[in-house]
């Protein structure tokens, strides 16, 4: 890897990333440039020449690794959705006008501006993941919170604008989104495959920790019972937005979450996605967190960690939001309650990611006697 550039890339990449924003507004004034086709033609022909640009200045200086483009790509993206927050929100003006007419409407919305303002966590991850490539250091834990987080926005943004209110409205710059669908994908399949870097931990240590059970495990036992919880909710509210004919669905999603039934359809798949996905996935980390040995749970945790962060700051925004219609959003006399259960499924992953990585020795293989994990690795 190359220290000594100047500028830093991760600086160089945060300044390519803000043409998204200047391409937008000198589109806002070129009346030629707003038609649905020339707007997806113009976004691909940024992107591309982005990337030739990227290619261009760092390949000759060093060996990059691929995953670099990638990242440098999505800042680029970020910043088109930080503009369009801070436009619907009305702190900026002139950006986004023609774009939400002919591009993709459903960015008006209160769950598309919320989905735009996590753009910032995106871009910090991003950038400090592309400083710590250049600079020699570990990133790939780094990288997999940002690949649980993108594949969370978009799994649940793509099938929404379809099946919601915009679906018979969709103009071909929407299909913008769908190399950014898959490319996490791969970028997170290649991640997975990379070895990790664990710490030394001797054999007495791991045989140590592998022999306590869940009872002298409070912490654990706690994290058990909470994603248990975690578990039951989802198939609860899987079940409102299933139409279940039970009083409870009735009840919870008329007098706590309205927003559930909101027709712009993102909260709809979002408790699809938690019914068919998360509780599997929830499902195998029980399993991690209660037998030992479990090494995938240091990058299981931490890409679940970043997806449920995605989705709820999103969900509980949208739901708190004025541009969602009075009728959907949280009652005032039940809004804590319901804010109260959706952080902690944010927070309950990170904790369960940072008791992975606080004390990972339950997680490693068993070494011989007299060993350390290292040594394993190196015979």
């Amino acid at each position: 890897m190359v220290t000594g550039m100047r500028p830093p890339v991760e600086v160089s990449v945060f300044l390519l990333s803000l043409l998204g924003p200047g391409v937008l507004f000198t589109m806002n004034k070129i009346p030629a440039l707003q038609e649905p086709l020339p707007i997806l033609g113009m976004g691909m022909f940024v992107l591309g020449s982005v990337l030739l640009l990227l290619i261009l200045t760092v390949q000759p200086k060093t060996k990059v690794d691929p995953l670099f483009y990638v990242f440098a790509e999505f800042t680029i993206n970020c910043m088109v959705g930080l503009t369009n927050a801070l436009e619907q929100d009305g702190f900026i003006s002139g950006f986004m006008d023609f774009y939400l007419k002919m591009g993709e409407p459903h960015l008006g919305t209160a769950y598309a501006v919320m989905m735009s303002y996590w753009e910032v966590v995106h871009v910090i991850l991003l950038l400090t993941v592309i400083h710590r490539m250049f600079t020699g250091k570990s990133y790939r834990s780094l990288a997999l919170l940002w690949a649980g987080s993108s594949i969370a926005n978009e799994i649940v943004v793509i099938p929404g604008v379809v099946i919601g209110k915009y679906g018979s409205n969709i103009r071909p710059a929407f299909w913008r989104n769908v190399p950014f669908f898959l490319v996490p994908f791969w970028a997170a399949s290649h991640l997975f495959r990379r070895p990790k870097q664990m710490p030394v931990v001797t054999a007495d240590k791991i045989a140590a920790e592998h022999k306590k059970s869940l009872l002298s495990r409070p912490a654990d036992l706690l994290l058990s019972l909470l994603l248990l919880g975690a578990m039951a909710f989802f198939v609860f509210r899987g079940f409102v937005v299933l139409d279940c004919p039970l009083d409870a669905c009735f009840t919870y999603i008329y007098q706590y979450e309205p927003y559930l039934k909101d027709p712009v359809g993102f909260p709809r798949i979002m408790m699809l996605v938690y019914l068919f996905y998360a509780v599997p996935l929830v499902g195998i980390l029980l399993y991690g967190l209660n037998i030992p040995g479990c090494s995938w749970m240091l990058d299981w945790t931490i890409f679940f960690a970043g997806a449920m962060a995605q989705t709820q700051w999103c969900h509980i925004g949208a739901s708190l939001h004025s541009r969602t219609s009075f009728t959907y959003r949280a009652p005032a006399d039940k809004r804590w309650p319901v804010i109260t259960l959706n952080v902690l499924l944010a927070i309950v992953p990170a904790l369960l990611a940072l008791r992975c990585r606080a004390n990972p020795a339950y997680f490693m293989k068993p070494v011989p006697k007299g060993q350390t994990n290292d040594d394993k690795k190196k015979n």
